[in-house]
């Protein structure tokens, strides 16, 4: 990786491209700094220092949160509109045939999408707000003041900054390395992990040896993991028929299909956090009621989902693994896949074009995905797990973050990797 590096910056264009992919991050860093108008910034400080749950989302916010910035829902209404968007292409037929129009078709899906994001922002804006302004920390209140105009504010500043980023990972997709919006999301993580560092150095007096063991232990096997897992295919031998050219039969070639382990990344965690959180908010809102059934009921959600709860790791673990089924029969089409293999003169030793080869390929699809679904269950509540057993808490470093850090990391060194060699072949033709 070192090499291909050095490679890349002696190469003029990618040198540039890098250096702009720097310098756009950098801005977004900035951006998360600057805080949105009427924030108790002290009464905030206290209730992330001692909140796992808001650093759950704050995880997925890029940092965003915990400043309570501009871009403080990061790009999750962005997501969640990518994700409707997906799952409409395949259910109206109208969408579905602009999918296959190129890249006017792909630019006209990709403004649908912006139009979308709309709405759901300002939603994920306000439940932010809704969110933080029930939260009371030794008596003082996140929000100032709580009047209609200070709402409206916050909530079209913090939906503005989702398009911001938006904007910027458009132009690091355009003229810098790698994805943009996978780099802005993997640049918030990356720049939690020194103060998760710093925070674990200062507890250490604290903490019995065999604990930072047991942590350590737990970090290296997450980190091997996940190295693993992400590479990790299952490859699907296709044999091709061909023909001599006096019309007698001969051997074609041989290929595979390589289908990943983990097919769906990280998108069943970020689905299941956007729902795991409804059963605090909702006890945090019964508890104020006068009734006082609707009191109790309050109580005991709010405890039991509590994001040290057994309850709350199993709840969560079951919806990754629900999503991770669910986008992975959206994304994975073993009809379609069964069709392009017939069309290419193709066909799976040993199995039968047409249902055969779709009921083969979808059988093969159902293993692996429920091997993914318990990974990326077992990640999103490894946090958890970690802090009850050893008092330490991972949430920046936990093994979502890390998930993420190595899947961008992964796809952005091979993008740099192609472009070296293509640029190498270039010189060589030349």
């Amino acid at each position: 990786m070192t090499g291909i590096l050095v490679k890349a910056l002696s190469i003029n264009n990618l040198r540039k491209k890098i250096l702009i992919t720097f310098l756009i991050l950098a801005f977004y860093r900035l951006l998360a700094h600057i805080p949105v108008p009427n924030i108790n910034h002290q009464a905030l400080d206290m209730l992330f220092g001692s909140s796992s749950f808001f650093g759950v989302l704050n995880l997925f916010s890029g940092g965003g949160l915990s400043n309570m910035s501009i871009v403080a829902v990061g790009l999750s209404p962005y997501i969640s509109a990518s994700i409707i968007i997906q799952i409409l292409t395949l259910m109206v037929p109208s969408l579905e045939e602009l999918s296959k129009e190129g890249s006017m078709g792909r630019q006209r899906i990709n403004q649908y999408t912006q139009l979308l994001t709309f709405p759901i922002a300002i939603a994920q804006s306000y439940g932010i707000f809704a969110l933080l302004s029930r939260q009371a920390i030794g008596g003082q209140q996140i929000f100032l003041n709580n009047d209609w105009f200070s709402i409206l504010t916050v909530v079209f500043i913090i939906a503005s900054g989702t398009y911001i980023l938006m904007f910027l990972g458009e132009l690091i997709t355009q003229y810098g390395i790698g994805q943009g919006m996978s780099m802005l999301i993997f640049a918030g993580i990356a720049a939690g992990i020194p103060g998760s560092i710093g925070q674990f150095a200062l507890t250490l007096e604290s903490i019995q040896l065999f604990n930072v063991l047991i942590f350590a232990a737990v970090a290296l096997t997450v980190v091997a993991s996940v190295v693993y897992i992400t590479q990790a295919i299952r490859k699907v031998a296709i044999q091709y028929s061909g023909r001599a050219s006096n019309g007698s039969a001969m051997l074609g070639g041989k290929s595979y299909i390589p289908i990943k382990i983990n097919q769906a990344g990280v998108i069943p965690i970020i689905f299941a956090v956007s729902l795991v959180v409804v059963p605090n908010v909702l006890g945090a809102y019964l508890q104020r009621q006068d009734n006082r059934t609707l009191s109790e009921i309050g109580l005991w959600l709010t405890v039991n989902f509590a994001s040290t709860s057994i309850l709350y790791s199993v709840f969560y673990f079951l919806m990754v693994f629900a999503f991770t089924y669910l986008y992975t029969s959206i994304t994975f089409n073993p009809e379609k896949i069964a069709e392009d293999i017939r069309r290419g003169g193709g066909f799976i030793p040993g199995t039968r074009p047409g249902h055969s080869t779709v009921a083969y390929l979808r059988y093969v699809i159902n293993r692996l995905t429920l091997a993914g679904g318990v990974f990326l269950g077992a990640i999103a509540v490894l946090p958890s797990i970690i802090q009850s057993m050893t008092g330490i808490a991972a949430l920046s470093i936990g093994g979502t973050g890390i998930l993420i850090v190595v899947s961008v990391i992964l796809e952005t060194i091979k993008q740099v990797e192609a472009q070296v060699v293509s640029k190498e072949y270039d010189s060589i033709s030349s």
